[in-house]
């Protein structure tokens, strides 16, 4: 099955029907206030509307209230939520939306492929109920635009091949990202910076390059 592609951080209609032309297959608006890529729901609306069909806007929360968050994936036609935050499986719930989970994970202190120590998954079975998929990404700070380090792809193979839709973050470009789908066999890649030509606007090129890596990755 072909990997789903998520291009992520969309600040402008510009980068967002350049993603969509590429062939991706969701776009993440960030709500998160404070953070470099940072959208209100005025700003992403109208983006919105002017996706077409079959292409899903992701919004991304850390700890809103749940008022707040319904307020916005209505007022912008979202069509998944996406947890960054320190929620737990129980906040997830009472949404009519797919939901998508961050799990943050270390940076890997080996070769990636590897296999390295990490937390037993058992850690995330509660979100088995409450979570459409979880995202890995990395346990660092939000990129500021410079390159992050990829996390252990090993641990996203290993989750994945426990039936957990998989959706691999963190430190992924156009030249890791067919490699990284090789090893994790994820659902789906997530990418921000790694398609960035400065932090909020998208180098055409990369997404490009990006989204035919991951659809030809096998």
């Amino acid at each position: 099955m072909t990997t789903r592609v998520k291009i992520c951080g969309i600040t402008n209609l510009e980068d967002a029907l350049t993603a969509v032309e590429a062939g991706a297959d969701a776009l993440g608006f960030i709500f998160v206030e404070n953070t470099p890529r940072f959208m209100t729901p005025e700003q992403v609306a109208p983006i919105v509307r002017a996706l077409p069909p079959f292409v899903t806007a992701v919004g991304i929360f850390w700890n809103h209230p749940m008022g707040h968050i319904k307020a916005v994936a209505e007022a912008c036609g979202l069509g998944a939520l996406q947890f960054h935050g320190d929620e737990k499986p129980e906040d997830l719930e009472g949404y009519s939306l797919p939901v998508i989970k961050t799990i943050k994970l270390p940076a890997p202190s080996g070769e990636l492929g590897g296999r390295q120590p990490w937390t037993p998954t058992v850690k995330f079975m509660d979100f088995r109920r409450s979570a459409a998929a979880l995202l890995l990404d990395s346990a660092a700070r939000w990129s500021e635009g410079e390159a992050r380090q990829p996390i252990e792809w090993a641990t996203a193979r290993d989750l994945a091949s426990q039936r957990w839709r998989i959706i691999l973050a963190a430190g992924l470009t156009p030249d890791n990202v067919a490699r990284a789908i090789a090893t994790a066999r994820p659902y789906g890649v997530d990418v921000v910076s790694g398609v960035e030509a400065r932090p909020g606007r998208k180098d055409p090129d990369k997404v490009w390059r990006f989204v035919a890596q991951a659809k030809g990755a096998r």
